[in-house]
């Protein structure tokens, strides 16, 4: 089989990494791809948003299976444009992918079907949204509609933080907050579910936490995501069993009913309450870093339930999971989520050459031609480490990440340590 994956990060980089372990596949490209890539993959200079370009590279390729990594391409109907032509695609549809793309499009579907998710008002101007909240006050969270590459949220603790919020959308995200959402605020503890769906079946894979905020200590501004690991204890049988019953299949199910089968990964961000968990939101692809701690775990051969996502046999596909525990700590440009410089020379890569279940997926880098990596972009490396103990897994990951250098480098340094104290209970 011939793979393209569409997107740059380090999800596509996993992505590609995977589907060219399987014993079906004998090449991978990635449009565009990035540098650090070219190790799994041919990179293809196609932008991830143009359609067209991406077609015509297929069909003169050969291609036979197309995994869309991002969702900007969901979001411009790719799925659709590449069914047209007969052409087998993982993803959603434009229309199924509004699960996404406008957050009150979500909501709306959350409430005809009765998923639980927070208390919301939605506002098209934004006088209304601060009249609400001076109406209500804090702790809420202000939300853009649209896609903001994971930088819309902002949780608020008071009134005048909430305001400033709804100020910065307006001001920052033009099209992607010209509708705004103002939310409950859920008090509880984080996890990310991603589910494979084929329109009828939905299989769940392991659990994850990713970790938004940009400092220790869930501090500062929201991010794409500074690390996540796999699985995530919060996440008890029980609480999966809610999760499958209260939340995917409903969704799922909705969505037929809506004439817009859902095929594809479904991401469902949730935060575990008192009263069980709750949907923060929904996302139409894999999650990053969610996806560079979760597929590594996967003993499965992938290509078996993307092909069966497209084909609608699912229920067909048996998954098995390695026993090892996944870290992952995201390595960022100084600046990120604001401004930040690229161009810095990563150094150190090599050294974690010899390191046993140590694995680093590339985003922002770069190539200079001459042998150097640079830097090129807010989130830089992720590197994941695996084994059965998850302290153990987090303090090869922390000493991978200690071996490589570049100007500015950023991460936290407490992933993984939530995960210690429900294991600590165990």
């Amino acid at each position: 089989m011939k793979v393209l994956v569409i997107g740059s990060g380090g999800r596509e980089h996993t992505l590609a990494w995977k589907i060219r372990k399987s014993r079906w596949v004998n090449k991978v490209y990635c449009a565009p791809g990035n540098d650090g890539m070219e190790q799994v993959a041919k990179n293809v200079p196609i932008q991830a948003d143009d359609i067209e370009g991406l077609l015509s590279f297929a069909r003169e390729n050969e291609i036979d299976l197309t995994v869309v990594g991002p969702e900007a391409p969901l979001a411009l109907g790719i799925v659709n444009r590449f069914q047209s032509m007969g052409l087998k695609v993982f993803g959603p549809t434009k229309e199924a992918a509004r699960l996404e793309t406008s957050k009150s499009y979500a909501k709306r579907i959350m409430k005809k079907y009765g998923v639980p998710t927070a208390r919301f008002q939605y506002f098209d101007e934004p006088g209304k949204a601060k009249k609400y909240i001076k109406d209500h006050g804090g702790p809420l969270v202000v939300k853009a509609d649209g896609l903001a590459a994971g930088k819309g949220v902002f949780p608020c603790e008071d009134e005048l933080e909430a305001i400033e919020a709804v100020d910065e959308i307006n001001a920052r995200f033009k099209q992607a907050g010209r509708r705004i959402l103002v939310e409950e605020y859920l008090e509880g503890e984080e996890a990310s579910i991603l589910a494979f769906c084929d329109g009828k079946h939905i299989v769940p894979l392991e659990t994850s936490q990713d970790h938004k905020r940009v400092f220790d200590l869930d501090r500062g501004p929201n991010t794409g995501g500074m690390g996540a690991y796999s699985p995530a204890p919060v996440v008890t049988e029980d609480i999966s069993t809610s999760i499958y019953d209260e939340i995917l299949l409903p969704t799922i199910k909705g969505m037929r009913k809506e004439k817009h089968p859902y095929k594809g990964i479904l991401y469902a961000g949730l935060m575990i309450t008192e009263k069980g968990p709750k949907v923060i939101e929904f996302n139409c692809r894999f999650g990053d870093p969610e996806a560079q701690a979760v597929i590594p775990r996967m003993a499965t051969d992938i290509i078996k339930p993307l092909i069966a996502c497209c084909d609608g046999t699912l229920d067909k596909v048996k998954f098995r999971w390695s026993r090892n525990r996944a870290v992952s700590v995201v390595m960022a440009s100084d600046g990120y989520p604001g401004p930040y410089e690229k161009g810095h020379i990563i150094t150190g890569l090599e050294k974690l050459e010899d390191m046993e279940n140590v694995l680093v997926f590339y985003s922002g880098t770069r190539s200079d031609g001459e042998g150097n990596l640079h830097t090129n972009g807010g989130r830089v490396l992720c590197v994941t480490a695996l084994d059965p103990d998850h302290q153990q897994a987090t303090k090869m990951a922390y000493r991978a990440v200690r071996k490589i250098r570049f100007e500015g480098a950023h991460y936290r340094k407490d992933i993984g340590k939530k995960a210690l104290l429900h294991l600590e209970d165990m």
